[in-house]
Protein backbone atom coordinates (compact mmCIF):
# COMPACT_ATOMS: atom_id res chain seq x y z
CA UNK A 1 0.00 0.00 0.00
CA UNK A 2 2.57 2.19 0.94
CA UNK A 3 3.94 1.95 -2.24
CA UNK A 4 0.32 2.47 -4.18
CA UNK A 5 0.13 6.07 -2.44
CA UNK A 6 3.08 6.69 -4.67
CA UNK A 7 1.70 6.16 -7.52
CA UNK A 8 0.26 9.90 -8.26
CA UNK A 9 4.24 11.05 -7.90
CA UNK A 10 4.53 9.47 -11.69
CA UNK A 11 0.85 8.39 -13.59
CA UNK A 12 -2.04 10.16 -12.27
CA UNK A 13 -3.10 13.98 -13.29
CA UNK A 14 -5.76 15.45 -14.21
CA UNK A 15 -5.21 17.29 -17.67
CA UNK A 16 -6.04 20.41 -20.54
CA UNK A 17 -7.17 22.54 -23.47
CA UNK A 18 -5.42 24.72 -26.76
CA UNK A 19 -3.33 24.38 -29.08
CA UNK A 20 0.23 25.88 -28.23
CA UNK A 21 0.73 29.21 -30.47
CA UNK A 22 4.22 28.48 -30.67
CA UNK A 23 3.50 25.40 -32.46
CA UNK A 24 1.84 26.75 -34.85
CA UNK A 25 4.54 27.46 -37.27
CA UNK A 26 3.28 26.86 -40.81
CA UNK A 27 5.25 25.59 -43.86
CA UNK A 28 5.89 26.76 -46.84
CA UNK A 29 2.72 27.13 -48.69
CA UNK A 30 4.51 25.91 -51.80
CA UNK A 31 4.87 22.44 -49.95
CA UNK A 32 1.43 22.16 -48.68
CA UNK A 33 -1.50 21.53 -51.18
CA UNK A 34 -4.45 24.45 -50.33
CA UNK A 35 -7.69 22.12 -49.97
CA UNK A 36 -11.48 23.42 -49.39
CA UNK A 37 -13.68 20.94 -47.55
CA UNK A 38 -17.11 21.31 -49.10
CA UNK A 39 -20.59 20.03 -47.77
CA UNK A 40 -23.07 18.23 -49.70
CA UNK A 41 -26.91 19.59 -49.78
CA UNK A 42 -29.10 18.07 -47.61
CA UNK A 43 -26.66 16.85 -44.98
CA UNK A 44 -28.61 17.65 -41.69
CA UNK A 45 -26.60 21.07 -39.59
CA UNK A 46 -25.52 18.91 -37.13
CA UNK A 47 -24.11 16.41 -38.89
CA UNK A 48 -22.30 19.02 -41.70
CA UNK A 49 -20.73 21.27 -38.52
CA UNK A 50 -19.03 18.08 -36.73
CA UNK A 51 -17.81 16.47 -40.01
CA UNK A 52 -16.31 19.82 -41.25
CA UNK A 53 -14.86 20.15 -38.01
CA UNK A 54 -13.55 17.40 -38.01
CA UNK A 55 -12.25 16.89 -41.76
CA UNK A 56 -10.53 20.51 -41.34
CA UNK A 57 -8.49 19.55 -37.62
CA UNK A 58 -7.01 16.28 -40.05
CA UNK A 59 -5.85 17.96 -42.93
CA UNK A 60 -4.70 20.80 -40.62
CA UNK A 61 -2.59 18.43 -38.39
CA UNK A 62 -1.47 16.39 -41.41
CA UNK A 63 0.88 18.96 -42.12
CA UNK A 64 0.49 18.64 -45.30
CA UNK A 65 -2.77 20.62 -46.87
CA UNK A 66 -3.58 24.24 -45.80
CA UNK A 67 -7.54 24.68 -45.36
CA UNK A 68 -9.34 26.97 -47.63
CA UNK A 69 -12.50 28.51 -45.74
CA UNK A 70 -13.37 31.03 -48.33
CA UNK A 71 -15.46 28.44 -50.95
CA UNK A 72 -18.97 27.69 -52.01
CA UNK A 73 -20.68 26.76 -48.58
CA UNK A 74 -22.55 23.69 -50.12
CA UNK A 75 -23.56 22.06 -53.29
CA UNK A 76 -25.17 18.67 -54.46
CA UNK A 77 -23.22 15.84 -54.40
CA UNK A 78 -24.05 15.04 -57.79
CA UNK A 79 -22.74 18.23 -58.92
CA UNK A 80 -20.09 18.38 -61.91
CA UNK A 81 -16.68 19.98 -60.86
CA UNK A 82 -17.59 23.07 -62.77
CA UNK A 83 -20.11 23.96 -60.58
CA UNK A 84 -17.82 24.60 -57.50
CA UNK A 85 -15.83 28.08 -57.00
CA UNK A 86 -12.89 27.26 -55.19
CA UNK A 87 -8.91 28.58 -55.87
CA UNK A 88 -7.84 25.38 -53.98
CA UNK A 89 -5.41 22.88 -55.59
CA UNK A 90 -8.09 20.26 -54.35
CA UNK A 91 -12.10 20.41 -53.41
CA UNK A 92 -13.38 17.76 -51.32
CA UNK A 93 -16.93 17.45 -51.59
CA UNK A 94 -18.64 14.89 -49.06
CA UNK A 95 -22.16 13.67 -48.34
CA UNK A 96 -23.07 11.98 -44.86
CA UNK A 97 -26.09 10.21 -43.69
CA UNK A 98 -26.89 8.36 -40.91
CA UNK A 99 -28.64 4.80 -42.36
CA UNK A 100 -31.58 3.19 -41.62
CA UNK A 101 -29.21 0.53 -39.67
CA UNK A 102 -28.30 2.67 -37.12
CA UNK A 103 -24.70 3.27 -38.92
CA UNK A 104 -23.39 5.96 -41.37
CA UNK A 105 -21.84 6.60 -44.60
CA UNK A 106 -19.54 9.11 -45.75
CA UNK A 107 -19.07 9.40 -49.21
CA UNK A 108 -16.29 12.17 -50.49
CA UNK A 109 -15.18 13.35 -54.66
CA UNK A 110 -11.97 14.75 -54.64
CA UNK A 111 -11.53 17.40 -57.30
CA UNK A 112 -8.94 18.80 -58.99
CA UNK A 113 -7.28 19.84 -62.07
CA UNK A 114 -7.52 21.95 -65.40
CA UNK A 115 -9.84 21.87 -65.94
CA UNK A 116 -11.58 20.78 -63.15
CA UNK A 117 -12.39 17.02 -62.43
CA UNK A 118 -13.09 14.19 -60.07
CA UNK A 119 -9.58 12.92 -59.06
CA UNK A 120 -11.40 10.20 -56.37
CA UNK A 121 -14.29 8.70 -55.73
CA UNK A 122 -15.23 7.05 -52.37
CA UNK A 123 -17.39 5.60 -49.88
CA UNK A 124 -16.99 4.76 -46.51
CA UNK A 125 -18.98 3.17 -43.82
CA UNK A 126 -19.63 2.04 -40.19
CA UNK A 127 -22.48 -0.19 -37.93
CA UNK A 128 -22.26 2.43 -35.61
CA UNK A 129 -23.35 5.91 -35.86
CA UNK A 130 -21.02 7.21 -32.61
CA UNK A 131 -18.02 5.87 -35.23
CA UNK A 132 -18.52 8.14 -37.73
CA UNK A 133 -15.90 9.93 -36.66
CA UNK A 134 -13.42 7.00 -37.93
CA UNK A 135 -14.86 7.57 -41.84
CA UNK A 136 -13.86 11.02 -41.58
CA UNK A 137 -10.00 10.34 -40.66
CA UNK A 138 -9.60 7.59 -42.71
CA UNK A 139 -11.15 9.32 -45.48
CA UNK A 140 -8.39 12.37 -45.35
CA UNK A 141 -5.75 9.25 -44.75
CA UNK A 142 -6.82 8.32 -47.96
CA UNK A 143 -6.96 11.58 -49.75
CA UNK A 144 -3.63 12.45 -48.08
CA UNK A 145 -2.13 9.07 -49.79
CA UNK A 146 -3.86 9.50 -53.48
CA UNK A 147 -1.62 13.52 -52.74
CA UNK A 148 1.38 11.50 -52.42
CA UNK A 149 1.95 12.86 -48.93
CA UNK A 150 3.81 10.96 -45.80
CA UNK A 151 1.40 8.37 -44.35
CA UNK A 152 -1.32 9.67 -41.62
CA UNK A 153 -3.13 6.83 -40.78
CA UNK A 154 -1.87 7.37 -36.94
CA UNK A 155 -5.25 9.15 -37.30
CA UNK A 156 -7.13 5.89 -37.77
CA UNK A 157 -6.27 4.68 -34.18
CA UNK A 158 -7.76 3.93 -31.45
CA UNK A 159 -6.85 5.82 -28.11
CA UNK A 160 -6.98 3.97 -24.88
CA UNK A 161 -7.06 5.28 -21.36
CA UNK A 162 -7.80 4.52 -18.11
CA UNK A 163 -9.88 7.28 -15.60
CA UNK A 164 -10.91 7.14 -12.05
CA UNK A 165 -14.91 7.58 -11.45
CA UNK A 166 -15.06 7.41 -7.57
CA UNK A 167 -12.61 5.91 -4.68
CA UNK A 168 -10.82 2.46 -5.94
CA UNK A 169 -13.49 2.96 -9.24
CA UNK A 170 -11.98 3.64 -12.54
CA UNK A 171 -12.82 2.83 -16.41
CA UNK A 172 -10.94 1.50 -18.65
CA UNK A 173 -12.14 3.62 -22.51
CA UNK A 174 -11.01 3.59 -26.02
CA UNK A 175 -11.48 6.70 -28.16
CA UNK A 176 -10.81 8.31 -31.54
CA UNK A 177 -7.97 10.49 -31.45
CA UNK A 178 -9.98 13.30 -31.00
CA UNK A 179 -12.59 12.46 -28.08
CA UNK A 180 -15.15 12.87 -30.47
CA UNK A 181 -16.18 8.84 -30.22
CA UNK A 182 -15.19 7.62 -26.41
CA UNK A 183 -16.61 4.18 -25.22
CA UNK A 184 -16.15 2.48 -22.31
CA UNK A 185 -14.64 -0.99 -22.36
CA UNK A 186 -13.69 -2.54 -18.95
CA UNK A 187 -16.04 -1.18 -15.96
CA UNK A 188 -16.05 -2.26 -12.25
CA UNK A 189 -13.48 -2.01 -9.91
CA UNK A 190 -10.15 -0.52 -9.83
CA UNK A 191 -8.42 -1.08 -13.52
CA UNK A 192 -5.03 0.72 -14.04
CA UNK A 193 -2.30 1.61 -16.54
CA UNK A 194 -4.07 -0.06 -19.63
CA UNK A 195 -1.32 -0.49 -22.52
CA UNK A 196 -1.50 -1.64 -25.95
CA UNK A 197 -0.62 -5.61 -26.45
CA UNK A 198 -0.55 -5.20 -30.35
CA UNK A 199 0.36 -3.12 -33.32
CA UNK A 200 -3.24 -3.99 -34.68
CA UNK A 201 -5.12 -2.71 -31.19
CA UNK A 202 -6.48 -6.10 -30.36
CA UNK A 203 -5.63 -6.85 -27.24
CA UNK A 204 -4.28 -4.87 -24.13
CA UNK A 205 -2.45 -5.49 -21.00
CA UNK A 206 -4.51 -3.83 -17.88
CA UNK A 207 -3.44 -4.35 -14.13
CA UNK A 208 -6.16 -4.91 -11.71
CA UNK A 209 -6.39 -4.49 -7.94
CA UNK A 210 -8.32 -6.81 -5.51
CA UNK A 211 -7.96 -7.65 -2.25
CA UNK A 212 -4.37 -6.40 -1.55
CA UNK A 213 -2.65 -7.15 -4.97
CA UNK A 214 -2.71 -6.34 -8.40
CA UNK A 215 -2.91 -8.69 -11.18
CA UNK A 216 -1.55 -7.94 -14.90
CA UNK A 217 -4.55 -9.55 -17.49
CA UNK A 218 -4.28 -9.34 -21.37
CA UNK A 219 -7.95 -8.96 -22.69
CA UNK A 220 -8.95 -8.73 -26.30
CA UNK A 221 -11.15 -5.93 -26.81
CA UNK A 222 -13.32 -7.73 -29.52
CA UNK A 223 -13.84 -11.00 -28.30
CA UNK A 224 -13.83 -10.50 -24.57
CA UNK A 225 -11.35 -13.26 -23.93
CA UNK A 226 -9.08 -12.34 -20.60
CA UNK A 227 -5.42 -14.60 -19.67
CA UNK A 228 -3.75 -13.33 -16.27
CA UNK A 229 -0.29 -13.13 -16.90
CA UNK A 230 1.32 -12.29 -13.56
CA UNK A 231 0.52 -10.77 -9.91
CA UNK A 232 2.54 -8.54 -7.57
CA UNK A 233 1.90 -6.90 -4.13
CA UNK A 234 2.42 -3.37 -4.00
CA UNK A 235 2.38 -1.81 -7.74
CA UNK A 236 2.39 -3.95 -11.25
CA UNK A 237 2.46 -2.02 -14.23
CA UNK A 238 2.81 -3.02 -17.85
CA UNK A 239 4.78 0.57 -19.41
CA UNK A 240 5.67 -1.23 -23.02
CA UNK A 241 6.01 -4.04 -25.25
CA UNK A 242 8.36 -5.39 -27.75
CA UNK A 243 7.68 -5.08 -31.47
CA UNK A 244 7.25 -8.82 -31.66
CA UNK A 245 4.90 -8.98 -28.62
CA UNK A 246 6.73 -11.37 -26.72
CA UNK A 247 8.48 -9.30 -24.09
CA UNK A 248 7.07 -6.30 -21.80
CA UNK A 249 8.40 -4.05 -19.39
CA UNK A 250 7.02 -4.48 -16.41
CA UNK A 251 7.12 -1.99 -13.33
CA UNK A 252 6.51 -4.26 -9.65
CA UNK A 253 7.22 -3.57 -6.37
CA UNK A 254 7.16 -7.50 -4.72
CA UNK A 255 8.82 -6.40 -1.61
CA UNK A 256 7.68 -2.41 -1.76
CA UNK A 257 10.05 -1.44 -3.74
CA UNK A 258 9.32 -0.31 -6.80
CA UNK A 259 11.93 -1.49 -10.03
CA UNK A 260 11.61 -2.35 -13.46
CA UNK A 261 11.65 -6.01 -14.43
CA UNK A 262 12.02 -7.35 -18.40
CA UNK A 263 8.83 -9.78 -18.36
CA UNK A 264 9.39 -13.08 -21.11
CA UNK A 265 8.03 -16.51 -21.35
CA UNK A 266 6.44 -16.24 -18.13
CA UNK A 267 9.53 -15.26 -16.47
CA UNK A 268 10.33 -11.76 -14.92
CA UNK A 269 13.98 -10.24 -14.93
CA UNK A 270 14.72 -7.50 -12.32
CA UNK A 271 16.70 -4.97 -14.64
CA UNK A 272 16.83 -1.97 -11.35
CA UNK A 273 18.17 -2.51 -8.33
CA UNK A 274 18.00 1.39 -6.82
CA UNK A 275 16.50 1.37 -3.36
CA UNK A 276 14.30 4.29 -4.37
CA UNK A 277 11.31 4.69 -6.62
CA UNK A 278 12.15 3.15 -10.41
CA UNK A 279 9.08 3.10 -12.87
CA UNK A 280 7.49 3.63 -16.42
CA UNK A 281 10.12 1.83 -17.77
CA UNK A 282 10.47 2.27 -22.01
CA UNK A 283 12.55 0.16 -24.64
CA UNK A 284 14.99 1.99 -26.77
CA UNK A 285 18.09 1.66 -29.24
CA UNK A 286 16.18 -1.54 -30.87
CA UNK A 287 15.38 -2.98 -27.66
CA UNK A 288 18.80 -3.23 -26.50
CA UNK A 289 18.36 -0.42 -23.58
CA UNK A 290 15.61 0.96 -21.62
CA UNK A 291 14.80 4.42 -20.19
CA UNK A 292 13.08 4.83 -17.29
CA UNK A 293 11.68 7.05 -14.08
CA UNK A 294 13.77 7.44 -11.41
CA UNK A 295 14.45 9.32 -8.38
CA UNK A 296 17.74 8.51 -7.82
CA UNK A 297 18.94 12.05 -7.46
CA UNK A 298 16.86 13.17 -5.69
CA UNK A 299 13.45 14.37 -8.03
CA UNK A 300 12.15 12.51 -10.66
CA UNK A 301 14.31 12.47 -13.87
CA UNK A 302 14.85 10.26 -16.77
CA UNK A 303 17.52 7.62 -17.19
CA UNK A 304 19.14 4.76 -19.68
CA UNK A 305 20.06 1.53 -19.00
CA UNK A 306 21.12 -0.98 -21.40
CA UNK A 307 19.11 -4.72 -20.72
CA UNK A 308 22.10 -6.71 -20.00
CA UNK A 309 24.39 -3.60 -18.25
CA UNK A 310 24.36 -2.34 -15.21
CA UNK A 311 25.52 1.21 -15.86
CA UNK A 312 22.90 3.33 -15.63
CA UNK A 313 23.30 7.04 -16.98
CA UNK A 314 20.90 10.14 -16.80
CA UNK A 315 19.73 11.10 -20.28
CA UNK A 316 17.97 14.33 -19.45
CA UNK A 317 19.64 17.08 -18.09
CA UNK A 318 17.20 19.73 -18.87
CA UNK A 319 15.09 20.10 -15.87
CA UNK A 320 14.78 19.49 -12.17
CA UNK A 321 11.37 17.50 -12.13
CA UNK A 322 10.65 15.25 -15.47
CA UNK A 323 8.28 12.66 -14.47
CA UNK A 324 6.48 10.86 -17.78
CA UNK A 325 8.42 9.69 -20.70
CA UNK A 326 7.81 7.48 -24.27
CA UNK A 327 9.97 6.72 -26.56
CA UNK A 328 10.45 5.84 -30.35
CA UNK A 329 13.40 4.13 -32.35
CA UNK A 330 16.04 6.65 -30.55
CA UNK A 331 14.08 9.27 -29.89
CA UNK A 332 12.69 10.17 -26.35
CA UNK A 333 9.90 12.54 -25.20
CA UNK A 334 9.56 13.76 -21.57
CA UNK A 335 7.09 16.01 -19.42
CA UNK A 336 9.73 18.23 -17.53
CA UNK A 337 8.04 20.53 -14.99
CA UNK A 338 9.36 24.10 -14.76
CA UNK A 339 6.98 26.07 -12.22
CA UNK A 340 4.02 25.37 -9.88
CA UNK A 341 1.45 25.40 -12.55
CA UNK A 342 3.87 24.57 -15.94
CA UNK A 343 4.83 21.45 -17.75
CA UNK A 344 5.92 21.35 -21.07
CA UNK A 345 6.93 18.83 -23.50
CA UNK A 346 10.56 18.04 -24.62
CA UNK A 347 12.10 16.18 -27.40
CA UNK A 348 15.70 14.44 -27.34
CA UNK A 349 17.79 11.57 -28.59
CA UNK A 350 18.93 8.66 -26.43
CA UNK A 351 22.12 10.31 -25.40
CA UNK A 352 20.15 13.33 -24.50
CA UNK A 353 22.10 15.63 -26.58
CA UNK A 354 19.63 17.13 -28.87
CA UNK A 355 16.77 18.66 -27.44
CA UNK A 356 14.16 21.07 -28.11
CA UNK A 357 10.76 21.80 -26.33
CA UNK A 358 7.59 21.05 -28.30
CA UNK A 359 5.15 23.12 -25.98
CA UNK A 360 4.82 25.92 -23.97
CA UNK A 361 2.28 27.16 -21.00
CA UNK A 362 0.09 25.32 -19.44
CA UNK A 363 0.27 21.91 -17.55
CA UNK A 364 1.34 19.22 -20.72
CA UNK A 365 1.61 15.82 -19.51
CA UNK A 366 1.47 12.02 -20.76
CA UNK A 367 3.37 12.49 -24.02
CA UNK A 368 2.92 9.23 -25.75
CA UNK A 369 4.87 8.87 -29.41
CA UNK A 370 2.17 7.78 -32.93
CA UNK A 371 3.24 4.28 -34.08
CA UNK A 372 5.11 5.94 -37.06
CA UNK A 373 6.78 8.61 -34.56
CA UNK A 374 5.75 11.82 -36.69
CA UNK A 375 3.44 13.02 -33.47
CA UNK A 376 3.20 13.40 -30.28
CA UNK A 377 -0.14 13.19 -28.08
CA UNK A 378 -0.18 15.07 -24.93
CA UNK A 379 -3.08 15.93 -21.87
CA UNK A 380 -3.18 19.71 -21.57
CA UNK A 381 -4.41 21.64 -18.68
CA UNK A 382 -4.87 25.48 -18.90
CA UNK A 383 -7.14 28.15 -17.81
CA UNK A 384 -9.59 27.33 -20.23
CA UNK A 385 -9.87 23.53 -19.31
CA UNK A 386 -8.74 20.54 -20.39
CA UNK A 387 -7.71 18.88 -23.97
CA UNK A 388 -6.16 16.08 -25.94
CA UNK A 389 -3.41 17.62 -27.54
CA UNK A 390 -0.90 16.95 -30.91
CA UNK A 391 2.60 17.97 -32.11
CA UNK A 392 2.89 17.23 -35.49
CA UNK A 393 6.79 16.83 -35.34
CA UNK A 394 7.72 16.48 -39.00
CA UNK A 395 5.18 19.35 -40.25
CA UNK A 396 5.86 21.67 -37.23
CA UNK A 397 1.76 21.37 -36.73
CA UNK A 398 -0.29 20.91 -33.72
CA UNK A 399 -3.86 21.13 -33.11
CA UNK A 400 -5.58 19.91 -29.71
CA UNK A 401 -9.23 18.77 -29.05
CA UNK A 402 -11.69 19.57 -25.93
CA UNK A 403 -11.32 16.35 -23.44
CA UNK A 404 -14.57 15.59 -22.13
CA UNK A 405 -12.80 13.66 -19.67
CA UNK A 406 -11.40 14.38 -16.18
CA UNK A 407 -9.19 12.60 -13.76
CA UNK A 408 -6.89 10.76 -16.31
CA UNK A 409 -5.35 7.65 -14.53
CA UNK A 410 -3.24 6.40 -17.59
CA UNK A 411 -3.11 6.79 -21.58
CA UNK A 412 -1.81 4.97 -24.53
CA UNK A 413 -2.12 5.37 -28.44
Amino acid sequence: MRTLLLLPLFFIFIFATEPDAVLKIEKDVDQRATISVIPATGILPQYEKEATRLFEADFRLSGNFLVDNNSTQSLPFATLPIGIKSNSKYILLYNFEATPSGGASLDIKLIGGAPRKVLLNKNFSVSKLEKAPFLVHKAVSVVNSFAKFPSIDWMNRYVLLSRYIGPKKTEVMIADYTFTYKKVIIKGGLNLFPKWADSKQREIYYSSYGKDILTLYKLNIYTGQKSQITTSHGMLACSDVSKDGTKLLLTMAPTSQPDIYLFSGGRAKQLTTFSGIDVSGKFIDNEQAIVFVSNRLGAPNIFKKGINSNSVQKVVNHGQNNSACDTFEDKIVYSSKEGPKSYNIYLTDSSGSDTRPLTSGGVNQFPRFSESGDVVMYLKRTSGGSSIAYSNIRANRSESFPLGISRVQSIDW
